[in-house]
This record gives structure tokens, C-alpha cells and sequence, in this order.
């Protein structure tokens, strides 16, 4: 599958605790769900995700050629719970109808949310999905359809995972009075139709406009359109807050010292020859065999891009040049996602 997010370019929005509308489609607008038993199977990932990774599920939608989710990320944060989804998923789809190639187009879409005043009208909105669709054509349908959240706030199913409880508090005490406000909610969407102030949009959104980004000191003005972001003014800058800290602490407990390198690579050769069972001498030699490619690709995304290597020094140690390793590494991080591999396990047992 492919990994690249196509989203707008900035920090990764990837701060644990936080609010995401998730979103992924399949390549060329195909079905990533053909039948029942795929449905299954995605659920049954999301079941056994959830608990381990402390992720809340509040809403969530499948539709034949993608899927909705809104959750808090967990303490491993959304990249992680995401890859292991959506790659555990297309492996098992792949084999399930005997296709090879990408299932997702790109890697998926994910909108920061403030909670406030936004998580009751996403759920209505996400839930509302296979009305707008026409996979359901009216409300009492939907109420009936089992591969949404909606049913279950309902009562109608039973989904462990998904957390029931904190939605319905927050419309009342009581139960079946809590469940009758939230469906009077969602009837009142059904006309809404799509709704693009809930696609995101920053501060360009929250301040009224480009125009008005002048006013904000220039160095947010670079991502502060962001369609990955939905929220006012003060909620865009406590996440870069909260991102500059991540930006500060995450990077510095993946690189590599420069007296470390020689040692790292080695250990990085090793294992990654193992994963892609060709020997640390092939990934030396500048083999242009499909597979040592793929691994000396895998070795350029760890090295350069996770671990800060230099360039020059990683296509020293893989026998091709800067320009190669530059071309390269992109390639790498799919083939190692392609293979269920955390990058973060892997070079910390290189080090």
C-alpha cells in the first residue's frame, strides 16, 4: 500500500490524546470493501488496535470504497495505530481476492479536530455518510445499518470497542433519553447535505480568510491553511505548541551520533538484509537486483530520513551515489511498511 499522505506539507500532526477525523480511500476510487467477510476483517483489526493502543473510537463508517473514523489517538499516536490498520488490512485483503499492488490511495487523511465545537456535529455528519451515499436511502435504514457506529449508539449492536458511554453523556443522564436526543440530532442532519466547514481549513477558516493571516507572524503563516487542522485561532497555535515539542523531542531519540555511525549502519545492513533476506555484502556492492533495491531503499529511508545520516555517508555504505539514495528512500518507507516493520523498533535494535 502506499504511505505517502497526500496532504498539505508542515509538521505531522501527530500528538497523542488528540481529536482525528480519519478518512482513506481506496486507489482509483475502488471498492476496498467487496464483501462482508472484508468488513469483518477490518473491524476485527480495529477491535484488537484499539485496547492495546488505547485509542477511542467515537464514530466510524464503511463504505464499499472507504472509511470514516473519529478517535482520540492512543499513547503510541495515530501513525503508528494507523499503519498497523491499514497495512495489516491491505496484506489480508490482497491474499483474500488473490490481487497484488496499493489498496489505499495515499496513505490517509487526517483532520485535527478541537473538540469543541466540533465533536457532536462530526459524529452526526460521519454517521450520516451512508445517507449521503445512497448505500441507505433514509434514516430508518440507517438505523438498521451494521457497518457504522450509529446502530450501536442506537443499542441496536453491540461494539466493545467503540466508546458508547462518552457520546451518549453528552446528551443527558439517562439513557434512553440520551439515545432519542442523539437520533432527534442526527435526523436534523439528514438535509444538511456535505458540509466543507467540517473538512478543516486552520486559522484560514477560524480568522476569516488569507487576507487576515498577515496579522500572524510569518512563521506559522506557512501551514496555517492546513486543511489537516479544524478548530479556532487559539486551538491552530496550542497544537504547534504541542508539535514543537514533538518535533524537539522525537527526532533526537532516533538519530544516530556521528562516533555511532559506523557501528549503526552495520547492525542496520545486518537486519536489513535479514527482512529482505539479501546479504549486508549484495546491499554494499550497488547490486541492481529487484530486491537489493528494494532493501538498499529501505536502508536509505531508515538512515537518511529517520536517522539524519548524511546522504554522501549512506551512499558511501551502499555503493551508488547521493543522487541514487535521494531517489531511493521514498521507495523505502513503503517497503518497509509493506512488510509490517515499525521503523522505530528497528532502529532501536540497531543502536
Amino acid at each position: 500500500m502506499t504511505i505517502h499522505d497526500g496532504m498539505p506539507r508542515g509538521p505531522r500532526l501527530d500528538v497523542p490524546g488528540t481529536l482525528h477525523h480519519i478518512m482513506a480511500r481506496g486507489i482509483e476510487q475502488r471498492d476496498i470493501f467487496r464483501t462482508d467477510e472484508d468488513r469483518k476483517d477490518f473491524l476485527g483489526r480495529l477491535a484488537a488496535l484499539v485496547p492495546v493502543t488505547k485509542t477511542r473510537v467515537y464514530a466510524w463508517c464503511i463504505l464499499p470504497n472507504h472509511f470514516h473514523l473519529l478517535l482520540r489517538s492512543g499513547k503510541t499516536g495515530l501513525s503508528s495505530f494507523m499503519r498497523r490498520l491499514q497495512t495489516g488490512y491491505a496484506v489480508s485483503f490482497n491474499k483474500r481476492h488473490q490481487r497484488v499492488g496499493h489498496l489505499f490511495q495515499n496513505r490517509y487523511k487526517s483532520v485535527l479536530v478541537e473538540e469543541e465545537p466540533y465533536f457532536l456535529e462530526l459524529i452526526r455528519y460521519l454517521h450520516l455518510n451512508p445517507v449521503r451515499a445512497g448505500v441507505t436511502r433514509n434514516l430508518r435504514l440507517l438505523d438498521k445499518y451494521q457497518w457504522s457506529g450509529h446502530a450501536a449508539l442506537l443499542g441496536k449492536r453491540q461494539v466493545p470497542w467503540q466508546d458508547i458511554d462518552f457520546v451518549l453523556a453528552l446528551y443527558g443522564n439517562q439513557r434512553e433519553q440520551a439515545i432519542e436526543a442523539y437520533r432527534q440530532f442526527v435526523a436534523e442532519g439528514v438535509t444538511q447535505g456535505k458540509r466543507p466547514e467540517l473538512s478543516g481549513g486552520g486559522l484560514v477558516r477560524s480568522v476569516g480568510g488569507t487576507k487576515k493571516l498577515g496579522e500572524l507572524r510569518r512563521g506559522r503563516e506557512r501551514w496555517a491553511s492546513d486543511e489537516r487542522i479544524l478548530g479556532s485561532s487559539e486551538f491552530v497555535l496550542k497544537i504547534e505548541e504541542e508539535l514543537e515539542k514533538v518535533q524537539l523531542e522525537g527526532p533526537r531519540q532516533l538519530r544516530v551520533a556521528a562516533k555511532e555511525r559506523e557501528v549503526f549502519m552495520e547492525r542496520l545492513q545486518t537486519r536489513i538484509g535479514r527482512i529482505f533476506k539479501v546479504a549486508p555484502t549484495e546491499l554494499q556492492s550497488g547490486s541492481r537486483r529487484r530486491v537489493a533495491v528494494a532493501a538498499r531503499a529501505a536502508l536509505a529511508w531508515v538512515a537518511v530520513r529517520v536517522c539524519d545520516l548524511p546522504t554522501s555517508y549512506v551512499a558511501r555504505m551502499s555503493g551508488v551515489s547521493a543522487v541514487s539514495i535521494l531517489r531511493l528512500h521514498e521507495r523505502g518507507r513503503k517497503e518497509l511498511d509493506d512488510r509490517g516493520i515499525d521503523t522505530e523498533s528497528l532502529v532501536a535494535k540497531c543502536k
